[in-house]
Formats: structure tokens, sequence, C-alpha cells
């Protein structure tokens, strides 16, 4: 797998790098650096764009308006002067074209990915900026490293950096990467800095609230919703955030967001 390379650049970096492992707000303990955040998103980016069949990703060229109206909305987020590593990550975003998927991830720095079936299924701007929020919240926050140190364990990573992992090991990281559940923990944190990142971005802040309120609708809500808080906390969490920062009833854009949705059509 070419996520190899990710893991023989690291595997000759001194585990003396890790003897000052961090705890991010929310996050955890993370053994990964800063630059391993960004590398190995780097390489999760490139096995996705080598994988059309599991990933469909629109082509940019002959959908540039849609590209440039999330690529808008990903700058907005950044302009906030709130994301971690916003000047540092990558912030590349893809669409991938699958109705039937309901769902965005965001890679360690900063690879963003929407699917059109989320897109088409929303009703405002501000709920995808909202998602799209949550997304960026994970890799600003590190919750993926996090949570691959907390899944492999230090012995395991630790083998990685030494280069004392065997083949399957790398390659379960490797797959895991894509696969990775978060811990309510890091949803509930996501979640929070979506409604930061957009208080004062003239966004309704808790655009990420419409979304899980449509979910709560749906006779059958993605599988990935059942190990998560529950939809109804979180929309009642994230609405309290932004009354908590008193950011205003701001603007949801519907108009400008049902005559974006045309471009896929």
């Amino acid at each position: 797998m070419k996520m190899y390379r990710f893991f023989a650049i690291i595997s000759i970096v001194s585990l003396s790098m890790f003897s000052s492992c961090s705890s991010t707000g929310g996050a955890g303990i993370n053994l990964f650096t800063v630059e391993q955040d960004m590398e190995l998103g780097k390489q999760t980016a490139q096995q996705i764009a080598d994988d059309p069949q599991q990933f469909p990703v629109l082509p940019e060229r002959g959908n540039e308006e849609i590209y440039k109206y999330i690529n808008d909305i990903t700058n907005t987020i950044l302009a906030s002067g709130k994301v971690d590593y916003a000047d540092q990550f990558a912030w590349e975003v893809k669409i991938i074209d699958q109705d039937s998927v309901l769902n965005a991830f965001c890679t360690p720095g900063g690879y963003i990915y929407v699917y059109t079936g989320l897109i088409k299924f929303l009703d405002s701007e501000d709920q995808l900026a909202g998602v799209m929020g949550h997304e960026i919240a994970h890799a600003a926050r590190r919750h993926s490293t996090a949570q691959m140190t907390k899944v492999y364990g230090v012995a395991a990573l630790t083998s990685v950096i030494t280069g004392n992992a065997n083949p399957s090991l790398l390659e379960q990281i490797a797959i895991g990467l894509i696969q990775l559940r978060f811990s309510r923990n890091h949803e509930t944190d996501a979640d929070t800095h979506s409604v930061i990142y957009l208080c004062d971005s003239g966004y309704n802040a808790a655009g990420a609230a419409g979304f899980f309120k449509k979910m709560e609708g749906q006779a059958t809500p993605p599988e990935f919703l059942s190990t998560h808080p529950n939809p109804g906390d979180r929309v009642k969490n994230i609405e309290a955030k932004a009354v908590e920062l008193n950011c205003g009833p701001g603007n949801t854009y519907q108009e400008r967001y049902e005559r974006m949705k045309r471009y896929l059509n």
C-alpha cells in the first residue's frame, strides 16, 4: 500500500520526539506530531485518489461552480481566526460523487471530503457549513491521531516509530484511519468548535444542529450515528453553545443553497 511510505518516513524519527506527547483539549493523549498529522493526511489523500471505485471523486474540471462554492464555505470557516493550524494544514476539499452516502470526513492535516448525498440531503448553507466546521474541527483538534493512539496503543505505535512493526500492523493502521470512529468526547468537542468557528462568520452558528434534526426524522439513520452522542442531545448542546457565545441568529442562505444544489443534478 502507498501508505507504507508514510510509515517509512516516521520509522526513522527518534522515539524521543514522542516523549512530549500532547493532550489537546478534548482529544486526549496523542503520540503523533503535527508534522506527522500532515504527512499522514497527504498519504491518505493519495490512497483515496488511487481508489476511485470506493471514492469516486467528482472532477473539478467541469464542476468549477460547485467546487468554488464549497471552497468559499471552507475559507469562511478558516478566516474565523479560531481554527488551529489554519495556515499549516492543506485544507483541500474534494466532493465524492455518491448520492447514497450522507456523510463528510476530514483526514489529519486537513483533507476534506464531502459526499454529494449529504449536499443534496441538507436544506441550507448554514447546515453544510456547520457539518464542515465539525469535520474541520476533527483535523484541527487532531482527533484522528489521538484516537489512533488510543486504539493501537503505545506499544504498537512505538514499534512503528522504531521500524519494528510487521506489515500487517501497518496495513491495519492505514486502512483503519479511513474507517476510524471517533469517541463521544471527540464528537462533542467537534460540535462545540463548529459553533465557535461559525459564531462571527455571518452564518447561523448552530447550523450543524439542522443536520441532526433531519437525521432524527430518518427511518434508517446512518449506522455511524449509533456510536455517537444522541442526535437530540447534540442539537440541544449545539444550540445552547450558540446562545452561550451570544452568536446571534445569523443567516441560513437557504435560497443560495438551493441554487447551488442544481449544479449536482
